[in-house]
């Protein structure tokens, strides 16, 4: 499911709205164990257009 949801952000990366909301479906289909490694991939491709957005999702406790 990790690679799935990388190939998701990727494809979806064009629209703000559109990216926080697959972000958020990620996070909640990604087991505890990749969710550590989802975040520093997120923060390594997106963060400079959608570190508030990145920041945002990610200190929001899990669901």
């Amino acid at each position: 499911m990790l690679e799935y949801a990388k190939t998701i952000l990727l494809k979806v990366s064009f629209d703000k709205i559109l990216f926080e909301k697959e972000l958020r479906k990620a996070l909640r289909m990604l087991v505890p164990a990749e969710l550590a490694q989802f975040r520093v991939w997120c923060y390594e491709q997106f963060s400079r257009i959608y570190h508030r957005i990145l920041n945002r999702v990610f200190s929001q406790p899990a669901l």
